[in-house]
């Protein structure tokens, strides 16, 4: 429920300055007054506790501001003495704890972990107060239930496991009935020897905790009794914090159930306390304020009943399942027969499935006795045994109400739906009434407070069904949530109102997303298919008026089938006087939407009423007059079949009035929804040893190299290392040797296999344990393939010992994990890893997928650098055309590129058969070409050979091999082939027949392009046989999957970049993008490469992101699992103290070589004194940060002083694509461009910079030098989440200038470290005006040429630049002639002027070239038939909404000079 929400919990700079709170935070424990802190005051604990938290209802504002002060770190738990703790003491530490977990990002135990003494002590204080029923107001039990709630969420912290694994081990079955203890030793014979240890082992000591959780229960039942069904504020009561405390109560059961190792021994407890059956037959459950508690209720039922074996965690088949049931409803008809022989003959004589529902079960129980009743509940070991004693049983009696046991049996027995039929019958698109319902999907203004009915993405899950199904639910309300958005947006466009003579619904607006509806009618309900309830299909057609805009018009014909659309009946609340909607005011108070229906494209209809199919170049697409379009939509038939079951009385498929479409780029969650079900459909088959590491159990490193029976002791390193000095310099600790035959008075060269002792795991070899830190070296001679001069491209990055432990754990099965901090080479260790894979295993084939476009182009531009052969190579998605290079790597690119080879290795097969002798069309086809190998080739070859055996070898006279070789016309074109030494030519002639050899292989590959004269077929053959090195986005991937299943797709390898920035789900799906092979998964290693010290994945609600944890990565959540990962530790970005700024973050983090001698990081930034600083900017005009809209956050003053400070250095000389502005919210990235348009765009002196981003959307680029405006002056905002704060700071090379209101950020604990080497240098700009750029100035020295300049604020930044830049305009002006001059000489030298004389022949090779290009277009069309699917490139970033604005141009490029004013 909402109720006394504190809607605006900022706190600004001002409240904190002007509060009590920081006062006495400054006089007792703030850390910057640490010198003159007053001795500690136990008392002062309890008056801020009674003043500012309890007397405020716990207000969030100034909960914030005691977190913010340190108050945990800096004085609660220091001076904590279990002894001498009150009961306000020990709340204030649950309370700081609980702000931590609502803020989301802080190390909420660290205090705790760092002195983790009394722990212990203060946890077992907490768990006695939650029991306390009189002290106690329900908002402080509502807090310690919060406590324990994060406690049971951090098993990764071992000091809180140690205590929450006290209260659900088995133990607490001491509190079951022995009757239902005995059925569940029947269950598992193993759990009887286990309990009658632990009960000897049992003391008073422990009881407390193995009764804990049985009292809490007991409590919330006596809690739960409050409501009668009365309104309490009639009596004068306020019941909404006892609703909060239930709701709050159900949310930690629910989190006790969704956890295997909480679960195994508390699933029992609550089915033994009937908790269901109290929630269920509360009175709170069906009044309006109860209705959070139901959705609640129904969320715990659900995991209480989950399919799921307990105690060894496996999944449930649907057959264990049904049997279980049957045996329940058997033994309630045995029941009945015992008891009841006479009258219940009907029921015990029936079968299960004619008594076993809700219905069924009601009926005949709720007409029978009291004690009736109870006796079937007895027999079913669901309460205490009757007995004889009269006493006994009125108590038992009055314990437990008829009505209560009529559910309690009902619940027990009752058929259960099976969870993946009901997932299946739902449907995919969202209605209106869980796009409007906020408990499901809350707005913006969600704070983190309160319990939602959402499920949690945890640290672990009960099983891979679960955890497919939590993601599913979650990516459907992200995506349900995002659609409101547009909705919204739509409707508040398009005016509704009510016509005043009319009884209907008109629009006053417009919108380019929708059109109202001239017609809607249902066209088709096919007969549901057999097994199935919903028809198979439903079709309808709409009529629209799609206007006379020429743009509008060929977006809205352009729709492409399957692409979703959503029906939509509104009216407007208000008449037609109210026409000006307000987007500030809530949407539901203005429009009333009666229904939304989403729907898929199937086509546009002709005037003929015929699908017009999707055109290509080569066809005309068919005109269609006037301006109504009809088009045919495929509906939800799930959806359907629950709307006309409702019944209305108004059919809502003829209330519709608006047609809604949505950005094709956001508009795929279907298709990945429909995956993700699918998934659930079929048996998941994922690698035996990643399962568990997945789910979250076992040992972490399970699925490590060396744990693996399938480890490679020896590994090909191809071209890893550049010397053998460098293989002993990247195994330090290891004894480095090389093979035992190989002559050690030469050294060594690459390429190196090295054979890893540690790993040689072979039953019959006893290895000494010296032995095992060995690594024995053999250099490999690679034999000539070929006789033509060919030098592949080589590795030339010196990698580091732990790129290289990187690349060795990547070549080997299992799961390989890297965190590669800003700068550390993530891409260059992948791309190795990769090139060795491919060497050492060429049938193997390797998927990589990534985040976004970007990291997946940049990734496979080095792939294709390497020495792999480009018919190998597959680039897949829309992606591919911003790959910088020529070539074409998609589908179709490659299929191309290998019709184009196989006409090259046909010709030279046509020359062979001419230097032969051989009559006839051998080169015709790839089939002709494979005989003649077979009975020409190679019998000539082996005729050579045995001229040249052992035999007749001897005989042989110098130079006698070149005269005989068979060959030496085909080679005709390599003068000197032979050298006339025998030993010598054999090797040359053995080279000849391997290149001979190669293109008949390669021809043998390509003979199925001649078979398939389709261009789909022959992408298709493609990606399933030829491609070893395909890469796709994870979003590609979850869209695509049914596709690659059915073509029969295969891969052994994954490698996942920029993982830290990928959903769960959207990493999971990449691993089922095949079938199982005799029932096994055929992966064989999964390199996940990413930085969870980095920003997460996009998650655009904020109740999504904080309550459901949606934006946990599962790269993040596995190093949370302490899963073993290899740390990349030198960066080579930035210069040594740029990287200071974030280096604290990581462990270990240091420098390569480069950026301690290069010169451009050694040399100072020209006109600056420092190479960073925190600017202090103040109010400019009066102002700080602004809203002009909600969270739309600007600053001008600070977008000033950036445009300035960018001005001043593109004066000194700087290039202006060597400079980024970038700032942490979307509305100043908009202010800034729209400053940089006015200020410097029409200057071609000045020009745009090279970039103006947020932080989170420049995640993955860098620049040399970083302008960043942090925009708030009222309080932190969203830099406080450390994440933002390392990719803020790291996007630099060479210089960072961050603009800011220093104090606002210099107190605050988590940026401590940054702000304290901030510190170092003055918080106003010290520039340098003499000094142009470049510089040969030292970093560390003082410029002699003048004295440092300090810029007070924005003003007199802004009229100093004025100034400087009319100092210098002569200058700039006569370097910019000069430019252009040059520029001007540069083109006359790229195209001379055209000779008269070879005018007709230039014209007619323009002609050519135009008229192949037209063709080759054309082909190119015409193999495109297959509609392409947009697939989604996510906006890695949770902003803030951003006002429509055009995006700004890149930089000018000189074209000639201009006159300057």
């Amino acid at each position: 429920m909402v109720a006394k929400n504190h809607r605006d919990v900022v706190v600004t700079r001002g409240a904190i300055e002007s509060d009590t709170i920081s006062s006495i935070a400054a006089k007792y424990w703030a850390p910057f007054t640490k010198e003159t802190h007053e001795k500690f005051d136990v008392k002062l604990i309890d008056t801020i506790y009674e003043n500012e938290m309890l007397k405020t209802q716990f207000n969030p504002k100034k909960i914030m501001m005691l977190e913010f002060s340190q108050y945990l770190e800096g004085y609660l738990w220091p001076n904590y003495k279990p002894e001498d703790s009150s009961k306000a003491y020990n709340l204030s530490i649950v309370v700081m704890v609980n702000e931590k977990f609502r803020e989301r990002n802080l190390d909420s135990w660290s205090s705790f972990t760092k002195q983790p003494e009394q722990f212990p002590a203060f946890f077992r204080k907490v768990l006695e107060l939650s029991l306390d029923e009189n002290s106690l107001s329900p908002s402080e039990h509502c807090a310690l239930l919060t406590f324990l709630v994060n406690s049971f969420g951090s098993v990764e912290t071992p000091i809180v496991h140690n205590e929450t694994r006290k209260l659900v081990s088995i133990e607490i079955w001491q509190g079951l009935l022995p009757s239902q203890r005995e059925d569940l030793f029947k269950k598992q014979k193993k759990l009887r020897k286990i309990w009658d240890n632990v009960v000897k082992k049992m003391s008073p000591d422990t009881a407390f905790h193995r009764e804990y959780l049985w009292k809490l229960i007991e409590k919330f039942k006596k809690t739960l009794q409050h409501f009668d069904g009365s309104e309490g504020e009639e009596e004068g009561e306020d019941p909404v914090d006892y609703i909060k405390y239930c709701e709050r109560f159900i949310e930690l059961l629910i989190d006790l159930e969704s956890i295997l190792q909480t679960r195994r021994f508390f699933n029992s407890v609550l089915h033994s306390s009937h908790l269901l059956t109290n929630c269920l037959l509360s009175p709170l459950i069906s009044t309006e304020a109860g209705s959070l508690f139901f959705q609640l209720v129904q969320l715990l039922k659900f995991y209480a009943r989950f399919e799921i074996d307990d105690l060894s965690g496996k999944q449930l088949t649907h057959k264990e399942v049904s049997e279980q049931h049957y045996k329940n409803v058997t033994r309630l008809q045995k029941a009945a027969f015992r008891f009841f022989k006479e009258n219940m003959k009907e029921f015990y004589l029936l079968n299960v499935s004619g008594v076993d529902t809700r219905r069924a079960l009601q009926k005949q129980f709720g007409n029978m006795a009291h004690e009736e009743v109870y006796r079937f509940a007895e027999y079913l070991h669901l309460v205490p045994e009757f007995g004889d004693d009269t006493i006994e049983q009125a108590k038992l009696l009055s314990r437990f109400s008829h009505e209560y046991l009529v559910e309690t049996i009902t619940l027990h027995c009752e058929r259960r739906p099976n969870q993946l039929t009901q997932l299946n019958e739902k449907p995919l698109f969202p209605t209106e009434k869980v796009i409007w319902d906020e408990n499901v999907v809350p707005y913006e203004s969600y704070t983190g407070e309160g319990v939602l009915a959402l499920d949690k993405l945890n640290l672990q899950f009960l099983t891979l069904h679960d955890y497919l199904l939590r993601n599913f639910n979650l990516f459907q309300l992200e995506s349900t949530y995002e659609i409101r958005q547009d909705l919204e947006d739509v409707l508040f466009r398009m005016k509704p109102f009510q016509h005043e003579s009319r009884n209907e619904t008109v629009f006053a607006g417009w919108a380019k997303m929708a059109l109202p509806i001239d017609h809607f009618q249902i066209t088709e309900v096919a007969k549901p298919l057999v097994g199935e309830k919903s028809p198979a299909v439903v079709r309808a057609v709409v009529t629209v008026n799609i206007g006379r805009r020429q743009d509008i018009r060929q977006e809205w014909e352009n729709l492409r089938r399957h692409d979703v659309c959503f029906l939509v009946a509104c009216r407007s609340k208000r008449g037609a006087a109210g026409l000006k909607f307000d987007v500030r005011r809530p949407f539901a108070e203005q429009i009333e939407v009666l229904s939304v229906r989403g729907c898929d494209v199937e086509g546009m209809l002709d005037q003929d009423g015929h699908i017009l199919e999707e055109y290509t170049g080569l066809e005309k697409k068919a005109r269609i007059t006037g301006d109504m379009r009809k088009f045919r939509l495929l509906l939800d038939s799930n959806q359907y079949r629950l709307d006309m079951e409702e019944a209305n009385k108004v059919d809502l498929y003829d209330t519709f009035n608006l047609l809604v479409r949505r950005d094709s780029k956001t508009n795929n969650f279907k298709a990945v929804l429909q995956t993700i079900r699918d998934l659930l459909n079929t048996e998941c088959v994922v690698p035996d040893w990643l399962t568990d590491v997945i789910l979250g159990y076992g040992e972490p490193d399970s699925a490590h190299y060396s744990k693996l029976s399938s480890a490679v002791p020896e590994l090909d390193f191809n071209d890893t290392f550049l010397s053998f000095e460098h293989v002993k310099q990247s195994f330090p600790g290891y004894k480095v040797e090389v093979v035992e035959t190989y002559d050690k008075s030469i050294e060594p060269v690459p390429p190196f296999k090295l054979c890893f002792k540690e790993l040689e795991r072979r039953q019959d070899v006893e290895v000494k344990p010296g032995d095992l830190q060995t690594i024995v070296v053999t250099p490999l001679v690679r034999k000539k393939e070929t006789p033509y001069p060919y030098s592949p491209n080589k590795n030339q990055v010196l990698f580091t010992p732990a790129q290289v432990e990187a690349i060795k754990s990547g070549m080997q099965p299992g799961l390989t994990m890297v965190v590669g901090p800003p700068g550390t080479g993530k891409t260059d260790v992948a791309v190795q890893i990769i090139s060795n894979i491919y060497h050492n295993w060429p049938n193997q084939r390797t998927l990589i997928v990534t985040h976004s476009n970007q990291a997946l182009n940049q990734l496979f531009e080095k792939i294709i650098a390497l020495d792999v052969d480009e018919r190998h190579l597959l680039r897949m998605g829309h992606g591919e055309e911003a790959l910088e290079t020529e070539k074409d790597f998609s589908r179709y690119g490659r299929v191309n590129y290998v019709l184009k080879e196989r006409i090259q290795l046909l010709a030279k097969v046509e020359k062979l058969a001419k230097a032969l002798n051989v009559v006839g069309d051998v080169a015709y086809t790839c089939e002709n070409a494979g005989y003649f190998f077979r009975f020409s080739v190679f019998r000539v070859w082996e005729e050579f050979l045995a001229q040249v055996t052992a035999k007749g070898a001897a005989k042989l006279a110098e130079g006698q091999v070149a005269e005989i070789f068979p060959f030496k016309k085909f080679f005709n074109d390599l003068p000197d082939l032979f050298s006339g030494n025998n030993s010598e030519d054999m090797k040359v002639a053995h080279s000849c027949w391997r290149h001979i050899e190669q293109i008949f292989e390669k021809l043998d590959e390509f003979r199925a392009f001649e078979l398939l004269r389709n261009g789909k077929d022959r992408t298709e053959y493609l990606l399933i046989k030829e491609a070893k090195i395909i890469a796709m986005t994870c979003t590609h991937a979850a869209l695509r999957r049914n596709e690659l299943v059915k073509l029969g797709f295969r891969y052994d390898n994954i490698v996942m970049e920029e993982a830290a920035q990928i959903l769960e789900v959207e990493t999971f799906i990449p691993l089922l993008l095949q079938n199982p092979q005799d029932g096994h998964n055929r992966l064989k290693r999964w390199i996940m490469i990413g930085d969870h010290h980095q920003l997460p994945p996009v998650v655009q609600n904020q109740a999504f992101q904080k309550y459901s944890n949606m934006e946990q990565s599962l790269f993040a959540r596995l190093v949370r699992l302490s899963v073993p990962n290899v740390q990349l530790d030198r960066q080579g970005r930035a210069r040594a103290q740029i990287a200071e700024l974030y280096q604290w973050r990581y462990k270990n983090l240091g420098n390569l070589p480069h950026v301690d001698g290069l010169p451009q990081f050694q040399n100072a930034n020209a006109g600056f004194a420092f190479p960073f600083q925190l600017i202090d900017v103040p109010d400019f005009n009066g102002q700080g940060e602004t809203q002009p809209s909600p969270h739309f956050y600007q600053n001008l003053g600070e977008a000033e002083y950036a445009v300035a400070l960018y001005t001043y250095m593109r004066i000194l000389g700087y290039p202006a694509e060597k400079i980024s502005i970038l700032t942490t919210y979307n509305g100043q990235a908009q202010l800034l461009r729209d400053v940089c348009q006015r200020r410097c765009e029409s200057n071609p002196l000045i020009g745009m910079p090279g970039k103006i981003s947020t932080v989170d959307k420049y995640q993955g680029q860098q620049n040399d030098y970083v302008i960043l405006s942090l925009v708030k002056t009222k309080n932190i905002g969203h830099i406080r989440d450390v994440r933002r704060l390392v990719v803020a700071l790291s996007r630099a090379r060479l210089g960072l200038y961050v603009l800011g209101r220093a104090k606002v950020f210099m107190d605050c604990l988590e940026l401590t470290p940054a702000m304290r080497i901030f510190a170092k240098y003055p918080r106003k700009l010290i520039i340098l005006p003499f000094e142009p750029h470049p510089t040969t100035r030292k970093h560390n020295e003082r410029s002699q040429d003048g004295e440092p300049m300090e810029i007070e604020d924005t003003l007199h930044m802004t009229h100093f630049v004025h100034e400087f830049y009319m100092g210098n305009l002569p200058a700039m002006k006569a370097a910019y002639d000069a430019a252009m001059e040059e520029y001007m000489e540069a083109q006359r030298i790229l195209n001379p002027p055209i000779d008269e004389t070879q005018m007709e022949v230039e014209t007619e090779e323009d002609k050519r070239r135009r008229e192949a290009l037209e063709r080759k277009k054309k082909q190119e069309m015409d193999d495109k038939k297959e509609a392409d699917i947009h697939f989604e490139d996510m906006d890695h970033e949770m902003q803030e909404p951003v006002a429509p604005a055009a995006s700004a141009p890149p930089a000018p490029v000189p074209q000639e000079p201009m006159q300057q004013e």
